[in-house]
This record gives structure tokens, sequence and C-alpha cells, in this order.
């Protein structure tokens, strides 16, 4: 089977919310933006995105939860474990964003770029050669 009709798996860090997703990525990119580095406790999130009729949640539809992060995005996560692993937006409509940490495969892409760069943390340094963006919208 070529990848072009691949599917991956992935799951929330208990298990309870499941999907799959159909391949090809439109794109895979390490977001800093201020929203990612809160919600997940992180320094940076590295996000895919595909068309969202390439995503199919499996299981866990009442353990999925929507919260908004600004007037015209949410991120998605499970209720039962806390994992926040899905985001959409009105910015891109057509497109469901999906954490590339809570997929079990080869999505078929390395990260692209550093997005919303103007606000990562000081405590990392990044010497890989990706392109460097301040907001990728604007």
């Amino acid at each position: 089977m070529g990848r072009k009709h691949r599917k991956v798996t992935g799951a929330c860090l208990c298990g309870q919310v499941q999907f799959t997703v159909k391949l090809p990525v439109k794109w895979c990119a390490h977001c800093h933006c201020t929203r990612c580095q809160r919600s997940h406790g992180a320094g940076f999130v590295t996000w895919f995105g595909v068309n969202k009729e390439h995503f199919t949640l499996e299981k866990g539809e009442k353990l999925l939860k929507w919260v908004s992060s600004s007037k015209k995005s949410e991120y998605g996560f499970c209720s039962r474990c806390g994992s926040s692993m899905l985001f959409r937006s009105t910015k891109w409509a057509d497109e469901i964003h999906i954490t590339l940490a809570n997929v079990h495969n080869d999505i078929g892409l390395q990260p692209q770029a550093h997005v919303y760069f103007d606000t990562h943390v000081d405590w990392l340094d990044f010497e890989d050669t990706l392109e460097r963006h301040d907001d990728p919208v604007k």
C-alpha cells in the first residue's frame, strides 16, 4: 500500500481517546506560542496538520472535550487523563492539528519549521537549520 493511503493511529495518555489519521499530512512544525507552552507545560509543541476529513475519532467521543483558547480556536483534550492532543481554528477551517507525540506511527514528514518563534523560551537552544517564523498567519 502506498504512503498516500496509509493511516496512523494515536491516543491520549490513558488510551481512552483514540483516533486514526489518513496520510499524507499537510505540514509538521514546532509551535512556540504561549498558548501551547502553557496548555502543555512545555517549551514548545510539535504539531502536524491534516484535512479534517482525514481524521477519525475511533474511541472516547464522550471523553474528548474542547476548550476555547481564543475567539477563533480551541484545544481538544481527554477529560480523563488531561492529554491535550488536538487543535482547531477558523484560521485553518479545513484542517485539524494533532500533536505529534500522541501518534504511534511515523507520519512520513519531519518538522519543517519553528512557528511563533518570537515567543520561544530562552532556556532552550535551537541549533537546527529549520526555518523560523513569528506569527505564520500574518
